[in-house]
């Protein structure tokens, strides 16, 4: 990974990122040949332009129009984390007979965590969610029709959007691939953002289930503003006064 200008070696970072899913500063240092210091100089630059989102001795890759991490990524990172903020999610169900579940590995978790033993009809667009409710004996899935995306198998486009709007649904679960106070929820792509957007307006109440790497993050295409929330659920690694701040705005927030 021999680079010779500051432009060429961050791109490199860049890429490894994205490769990896994550990138170490010891480890950058060495196969660039460059100080530590001059790669967490690197970070920063790539960070103020929102590339990547620095951690403690590396850096994660944010997700743009155009790059986002596929369904068995985001099976593979923060597990622990994500069926815990899943769990306490699916706790959010109460009387609800109508859901929709959105396209992601957290909202997947969150439809493992449903009861098994009353009537519930799941409206939602993903293909692993319909497959794993669709043998329940209790649950009546509605998949919605379109374009079946590659890395997240879910559907999206104008027939999607255009089923979801005949619909009313007593509680949405929203995934987001970034949620922030200023900017709202935003996702990379705008056939998704649509599809998104039509699920909250269908909803009488709206929850947002994210891991703490989530907050902070803004992508390409917004789709609702965080006081279209009823409540967020997160994880303790979410800050309390950060928490606190997302809470003025108007929705419940739980930390498990």
């Amino acid at each position: 990974m021999s680079t010779s200008t500051a432009e060429e070696r961050r791109r490199a970072i860049v890429l490894a990122a994205r490769r990896d899913g994550t990138v170490d500063v010891t480890v950058l240092a060495t196969e660039l040949g460059v100080a530590k210091e001059t790669v967490r100089r690197d970070l920063r630059v790539l960070e103020d332009h929102g590339l990547l989102r620095r951690t403690h001795g590396g850096a994660y890759p944010v997700e743009s129009a155009g790059f986002e991490t596929t369904l068995a990524f985001r099976a593979t990172s923060h597990v622990p984390e994500k069926r815990r903020v899943a769990a306490a999610a699916a706790e959010l169900l109460g009387d609800a007979e109508t859901v929709f579940v959105d396209e992601g590995y957290t909202p997947q978790l969150i439809a493992e965590a449903f009861p098994r033993d009353r009537p519930l009809t799941v409206v939602t667009a993903s293909l692993p969610v319909a497959g794993l409710l669709a043998e329940v004996e209790h649950i009546s899935v509605l998949l919605l029709g379109g374009r079946v995306r590659r890395g997240t198998l879910a559907t999206v486009d104008h027939w999607t959007t255009k089923m979801l709007s005949g619909f009313v649904v007593d509680l949405a679960f929203i995934g987001a691939n970034g949620i922030s106070r200023e900017h709202g929820l935003t996702t990379p792509d705008p056939a998704v953002s649509e599809v998104k957007a039509q699920a909250i307006r269908a909803a009488r109440r709206v929850v947002f289930a994210g891991v703490h790497t989530k907050f902070g993050a803004v992508s390409f295409c917004r789709f609702a503003e965080v006081a279209a929330l009823e409540a967020i659920v997160t994880s303790t690694l979410l800050p309390t006064a950060e928490a606190h701040r997302y809470s003025l705005l108007g929705p419940q927030v739980i930390r498990v």
